[in-house]
């Protein structure tokens, strides 16, 4: 018990922790939309296209700021984004398969980049493999300070459009008719997971981003039927899980912080789907067990008097 109360107190250990649950609270809003919306697979796509984004903005800059790189996984993540609409607007190609397309090609060309990065002297300072699978030990304070910025723009953006939203996730054509654009809904709710994925790739990387993105909202999705109850349950899992992930990771040696994060909210997904009243695995069993019972019973009451 010393040994949490001292962890607690640790200045290293508040700002990964911080900047953790800053990061679980923002996907968890936005990831609500992109589930409701069936577009998932969408954060795992983006997250994967910002690998050559980042790997360029080193070779281009030569700069090792993180700033610098993230702004170039932005690019790369916008224009991912902007492929995949135009696959699926302009062809026939459905949504997955335009996303699998893009995605594979964005991330072999990003592995290649790096493979040649790695030629280039002091290369090895750059710590551009870290944007692959994470490192959250390595958040500093102005690391903190950019995605609290980041977060507010987009917890702002989601407050002021929340009925525009509200209405395109969950019937476009009614918002077409109310006089709601729904491609520039659609393109605004992209840029803002895009914007979401970004500054989370430092702390869990591009291969498990995108299950910081949905899975605090596939749990939240177990426990309620309402939009704004979802979207606060979503935030507060993901919140909840950086904070254990990176307890979990600093009190167990060599565990790196991003898979322990993403361990942490899919235990939580895990217990949703199995408990949440309603719709939870236990409570449909329990439920159907019930009626089987009642059932038998009915059927061993006569329904009138017999001669």
């Amino acid at each position: 018990m010393s040994d949490v109360i001292a962890l607690f107190q640790d200045y290293t250990f508040q700002t990964v922790a911080l900047g953790s649950a800053l990061l679980g609270s923002i996907s968890g809003v936005l990831g609500s939309f992109a589930v409701l919306r069936k577009q998932s697979l969408l954060g795992d796509g983006v997250s994967h296209s910002a690998l050559p984004g980042v790997v360029m903005a080193f070779i281009l800059l030569g700069n090792k700021n993180t700033e610098t790189l993230l702004l170039g996984a932005l690019v790369s993540g916008l224009l991912a984004t902007f492929f995949i609409v135009s696959i699926v607007r302009h062809t026939r190609v459905k949504f997955d398969s335009a996303l699998a397309l893009v995605m594979s090609v964005f991330f072999g060309l990003g592995l290649v980049l790096l493979t040649y990065v790695q030629k280039i002297p002091n290369s090895n300072q750059a710590g551009l493999k870290r944007f692959i699978f994470g490192q959250a030990s390595t958040l500093m304070q102005r690391d903190i300070l950019l995605i609290a910025i980041c977060g507010t723009v987009l917890l702002v953006l989601v407050i002021l459009f929340w009925k525009e939203f509200k209405l395109f996730t969950f019937d476009s054509g009614f918002a077409q008719s109310l006089g709601f654009s729904p491609k520039k809904l659609n393109l605004l709710l992209s840029f803002m997971v895009v914007l979401a994925i970004i500054i989370g790739l430092q702390t869990v990387g591009v291969i498990l981003m995108s299950a910081m993105l949905i899975t605090p909202a596939v749990a939240a999705r177990q426990w309620t039927n309402k939009l704004w109850v979802m979207v606060i349950l979503s935030a507060l899992f993901g919140a909840i899980s950086g904070v254990l992930g990176t307890a979990v990771s600093s009190l167990v040696p060599r565990l790196p912080t991003g898979p322990a994060i993403v361990v942490c909210i899919s235990a939580i997904a895990v217990m949703s789907v199995l408990c949440a009243p309603g719709r939870g695995v236990l409570h449909r069993v329990y439920q159907r067990r019930k009626n089987r019972v009642l059932y038998k019973l009915e059927e061993g009451v006569p329904n009138g008097p017999t001669n």
